[in-house]
């Protein structure tokens, strides 16, 4: 069964952090080729306590007049764009509270300008892309819409995997130790159990690596974060086998009565199933009564 429950990912456990500013300003840095260095000037603002589709947005904060919202994603993920535009809807309504702009006013209100990045670490060998929301307008056959949309929605996809993006990795020393990491848990789990690997890969971790220090002092919960990410991800997967074997609709169908079986949360079986909620309520409604 998938745990639906844990604080973090490891990613924005690492990056996203109060406690940890200076790596967050590594890593903005390293994306936008900038160099600011006062980790003091990073305001976080991660929603914590709110769910997207029982997802967490992983990281948010704001620097100077920018907005950034990081996602990591070990599955390639097509519909970033519109999940994207719901965190930032969420965060920009609490910017607003927080600042007390009056949105009713005459005047401009000024806000922070959004950045959206995806990290991609999954195991298909995927580009650097820009996702966009206006690709996801298409009629039921596939078919592009031509009417023009008034919501434009970019986000930028960045490959992280240990290898990739070399230039990146020696900019911000940490996502390049993250990258080992996972690369490493990987390799491990190969031939052995998924909290085998993480144990090896902690050990086997070079001692000058500064994220040792840190993954080692918070061990249980690192390995915790990292097994619930690797199930997941595993699940997934076998539901699009699943959907690949059997047919489109029936597929999903059946990848969210076995989603609802595993008791994962309802708005999860939404997201990943493709169906309505109207009819995962049905199916379980279905199972119950069965």
């Amino acid at each position: 069964m998938i745990n639906t429950h844990y604080k973090d990912r490891l990613f924005s456990f690492i990056f996203g952090s109060p406690e940890r500013k200076d790596w967050t300003l590594s890593l903005y840095n390293a994306v936008n080729g900038s160099s600011y260095t006062n980790p003091m000037d990073i305001e976080i603002m991660t929603i914590d306590d709110v769910l997207y589709m029982g997802m967490k947005n992983d990281m948010a904060f704001l620097l100077t007049d920018i907005a950034n919202m990081y996602e990591q994603q070990s599955t390639y993920n097509p519909n970033m764009p519109v999940r994207k535009l719901m965190y930032a809807a969420r965060l920009y309504d609490r910017y607003i509270h927080m600042n007390k702009l009056n949105i009713y006013s005459t005047k401009q209100v000024r806000l922070p300008v959004p950045k959206l990045i995806t990290f991609y670490n999954g195991k298909e060998d995927r580009e650097d892309d820009i996702l966009e929301l206006k690709d996801a307008f298409r009629t039921a056959d596939g078919q592009p819409i031509e009417a023009e949309p008034d919501i434009q929605v970019r986000v930028r996809m960045i490959n992280i995997n240990y290898g990739k993006n070399k230039e990146l990795m020696s900019t911000c020393r940490p996502l390049l130790e993250y990258a080992w990491f996972i690369a490493e848990i990987r390799k491990n789990n190969k031939n052995t159990g998924i909290e085998a690997a993480v144990d090896s890969a902690l050990y086997n971790m070079p001692e000058d690596f500064g994220l040792k220090k840190l993954l080692i002092a918070h061990k249980a919960e690192v390995k915790q974060m990292c097994i619930t990410e690797y199930n997941e991800a595993e699940t997934m997967e076998q539901f699009r086998e699943e959907g690949r074997e059997e047919g489109r609709e029936e597929g999903r169908e059946t990848a969210a009565v076995n989603m609802l079986k595993d008791h994962l949360a309802l708005d999860k079986v939404v997201l990943y199933s493709g169906l309505s909620r109207a009819r995962v309520l049905e199916l379980q409604k279905n199972l119950i009564n069965n």
